[in-house]
């Protein structure tokens, strides 16, 4: 028996070797690309080129993407402003081709979604995606007449030239609200554009005409990146410190790109044991963006009013300025005699550059003196190298506390002096004696104290309220601790942890300190939120509570074992936090939650159309293969359902929570436990009975989530007096087993394979263990159309226990009832 599954396997991965190898990278006119599963693949395997789902899976498109097993990064769209309805896919049929010179994204009716856009008629014209990403169209003569590298999405790419391009941050069904491009009055500087109508960010490639003020500087590897220059960004990206020890430096600059993502343009590369990392982003913060505060304003990032006035400058009335709202600008308070006006001296700020310069001033001192005599001149600063630089009414886009900024003395009336924390007064009136100097002094060091007064109030305050919720003031299950358990994680433990550690304070500013409003759900183990990082990267966040039944033990094997754990169809583990008494889990974010929100919801179960669901249950058939067979460790996952399946933005199916998951050695493909855990419903007889877990456990829960996926009713609903398997075996031993079908798929499904996978789903739910497929037969049988599957036997189902029939309707229906074992049930409930 297991030499055929050998045999049959070794079979599996020839076809697969073979259709990789006959993948072809050109269309010409007399040829397509169908929306059938068919892709181009470039010459060096390295891009692929196909049909595929957006918008959560409603929508399909054209693109090119990375040909790499397991991930699915697009990198080009063709059709991205007019997407092919998921719905109307097997009526449209749509396909690819090579029409009147140009290529073409078409429907049997001749609607076009797409058209390359040259204007010649050319004949003998060809497309082809070539191994740098780029696809490109060659007339009979070979040369180029249109290539995608000219017409960008999100992505840029190695061998692009940003001159003249956009780059866009691509939502879907054509939406876009961020550029980045060059900007057209000067080559140098390169901007994100909000919606068409003015800057978000700016920022300045190698040279700038100010090159004593280099703010917002790009990295050099990504100004090289962005010319092309390909010799100058492999040195710079060689030199940067955290790429020295890389494995495979030279390639960095191959596998790197830039991606436009919401408000920001990130700088990644691909790494074959990490993923996608990124080295540089921008804008940083609210404070990077572009004119994020008015004239006359600063803006501090760590401030909970991001912009205030300066001193002796007041909001302009016009506008609310309140949290997340910000004015247009200050006004000066006053209008009185500008001669008795001194300077404040601002360190370590970026400010635009100046209206005017004086290089002949050759001292602070004189610089001093020419802004004082001038009402117009609002601040200056010197340097020895460039002189005097002078600000008059456009003093804007200024930040205190900025990384490699400069000093900026500003111009404030005598009586605001000293108004700011930690700027210490620079007096500048001639005629000042020295009495009002000395007082001038004295009321500074006064105010000075006071302020730091407050400020260290403010702080302990700041200290104990993040204490408070920190101990879970707010949360009741969490236990008031000052310290969590000196044991919970080990100097061995930690060494086993191959993911990053995520400190307390980024978590709870990411989750707004656990707001409701940041809540996905809650899980077994604890509530799940969504979570912002820096970068705008989004996380779900996983807090295990107290009383979750997730103890040490549980919370080890989580992060030790999915940190090792690698493939498309299980959720990414991307870090944790072990902080005091808390305990939290950070995996790769799911925007579409998980399988039983929209399986078990009358208007969301609709957009699940059969070819969705079938793909859905491929996809979770792989992820325990790869689990029971295919990874380093043999893994059983004892808690398989439909709430710990979620679905990523192309509703991929991903396997969840491995908290209850266990590693046997060897070949061992079973074992024994004194506490059984699990969800009712899913797990099977002899683990519930007897403790007796193995993966024919895992392959019982999968047969009940597919019976689940193709009715769209919970096991544990009752039919009568039996639950959804008794139900299911009942209408199969009569022939009727299609009435089970969801109403909402009946028309977008293939009969066939419906009763190929209820076949498949009863043979998996057996009593028997022995009798259960292994998943390596499960994949082959769900794939396998013209294979003739076996006929299963009675399954374990629960019957009522108050039904009349309830003890002749099977022997299972005392289930869960006779076991020595402590058992531990969790609810479901929806994330």
């Amino acid at each position: 028996m297991q030499m055929s599954n050998f045999l049959l396997l070794l079979l599996f991965a020839v076809l697969v070797i073979i259709c990789g190898c006959d993948a072809r990278s050109t269309i010409d006119e007399g040829s397509e690309l169908e929306d059938n599963g068919e892709i181009l693949v470039s010459t060096g395997g390295n891009f692929a080129m196909g049909f595929f789902r957006g918008d959560g899976g409603l929508k399909r498109y054209v693109g090119i993407w990375y040909n790499r097993p397991g991930y699915l990064i697009i990198v080009w769209v063709a059709n991205w402003n007019d997407s092919i309805a998921e719905s109307t896919r097997k009526k449209e049929n749509a396909s690819m081709v090579i029409k009147d010179g140009k290529l073409k994204i078409l429907n049997i009716s001749g609607y076009t979604y797409f058209s390359s856009g040259v204007d010649d008629d050319k004949s003998g014209v060809k497309a082809e995606l070539l191994d740098t990403g780029n696809l490109v169209l060659f007339d009979e003569s070979g040369t180029k007449v249109w290539e995608s590298f000219r017409n960008p999405t999100n992505t840029f790419l190695p061998g692009m030239n940003m001159e003249n391009l956009e780059i866009t941050s691509w939502v879907g069904s054509g939406n876009w609200k961020f550029k980045f491009k060059v900007d057209q009055n000067d080559n140098k500087k390169y901007v994100i554009v909000e919606n068409g109508v003015g800057n978000h960010w700016q920022g300045f490639a190698n040279s700038t005409a100010y090159e004593f003020f280099r703010f917002n500087d790009m990295p050099s590897f990504v100004s090289f990146f962005l010319s092309n220059n390909s010799d100058e960004a492999r040195r710079a990206l060689l030199n940067i410190s955290s790429l020295a020890n890389h494995s495979n430096k030279d390639s960095i600059y191959e596998h790197s790109r830039l991606l436009m993502t919401d408000d920001k343009i990130h700088f990644t590369f691909w790494d074959n044991e990490t993923g996608w990392s990124t080295l540089w982003y921008a804008p940083k913060d609210k404070c990077d963006e572009f004119r994020q505060c008015g004239k006359f304003e600063i803006c501090n990032i760590k401030d909970r009013q991001v912009c205030r006035c300066l001193p002796g400058f007041q909001s302009d009335p016009q506008e609310y300025y309140g949290d997340g709202v910000y004015s247009a600008g200050c006004s000066r308070i006053s209008n009185n005699s500008c001669k008795q006006d001194t300077f404040m001296n601002l360190s370590s700020m970026k400010f635009v550059n100046p209206e005017w310069t004086d290089r002949k001033i050759n001292t602070s001192e004189n610089c001093l003196s020419h802004c004082l005599s001038n009402c117009s001149c609002n601040a200056y600063t010197y340097s020895n190298n460039y002189g005097c630089w002078f600000w008059g009414s456009n003093l804007n886009n200024l930040q205190e506390n900025y990384t490699g900024g400069f000093n900026l003395s500003v111009r404030v009336p005598p009586n605001e002096v000293g108004t700011l924390n930690n700027t210490p007064m620079q007096t500048s009136s001639r005629n000042q004696q020295p009495l009002v100097i000395s007082i001038s002094v004295i009321l500074g060091v006064m105010v000075l104290c006071g302020i730091i007064y407050i400020i260290y109030l403010k702080r302990s305050a700041r200290s104990k309220e993040a204490r408070e919720i920190v101990l879970g003031m707010p949360m009741e299950y969490l236990p008031h601790r000052d310290s969590f358990d000196e044991d919970l994680i080990t100097e061995d433990d930690k060494k086993r942890i191959d993911v990053p550690f995520f400190s307390l304070n980024s978590i709870l500013v990411a989750t707004e300190n656990f707001s409701n409003a940041s809540k996905l759900g809650r899980g077994g183990f604890g509530p799940v939120y969504k979570g912002k990082f820096l970068g705008g990267t989004d996380m779900a966040v996983k807090r295990l509570s107290s009383d979750s039944g997730q103890g040490v033990e549980e919370f080890k094997t989580e992060v030790t074992l999915i940190a090792k754990l690698q493939h498309r169809n299980l959720v990414r583990l991307l870090g944790y936090c072990v902080e005091r008494n808390e305990k939290i889990l950070l995996y790769e974010y799911m925007p579409n939650k998980s399988l039983d929100t929209f399986l078990f919801d009358h208007a969301f179960c609709r957009l699940l159309d059969w070819r969705i669901r079938f793909e859905i249950i491929l996809g979770i058939a792989r992820g325990l293969l790869y689990l029971h067979q295919d990874s380093r460790l043999r893994i059983i996952h004892r808690d398989l359902k439909t709430s710990n399946i979620l679905l990523d933005e192309e509703m991929n199916a991903k396997i969840s929570d491995f908290g209850l998951a266990r590693i046997v050695e060897g070949k061992n493909t079973e074992a024994n436990t004194n506490k059984v855990v699990g969800t009712y419903g899913y797990m099977s007889p002899e683990y519930a009975m007897e403790g007796l877990f193995s993966i024919k456990s895992d392959v019982f829960a999968f047969g009940v989530v597919l019976l689940e996926i193709i009715s769209g009713r919970r096991n544990m609903e009752f039919f009568e007096d039996v639950n959804l398997i008794g139900h299911v075996w009942r209408l199969w031993m009569k022939d009727s087993a299609l009435d089970m079908i969801d109403q909402t798929i009946i028309e977008s499904c293939d009969e066939n394979e419906v009763l190929r996978c209820m076949n498949v789903a009863l043979l998996c739910v057996q009593e028997d263990p022995a009798e259960r497929p292994v998943m390596p037969n499960v994949v082959f049988m769900l794939g396998g159309e013209s294979i003739t599957l076996p006929r299963p036997n009675q399954p374990a189902f629960i019957a009522r226990r108050n039904s009349a029939g309830a003890s002749t309707s099977s022997s299972s229906s005392k289930l869960y009832n006779n076991s020595n074992n402590g058992l531990t049930i969790t609810e479901e409930v929806g994330r």
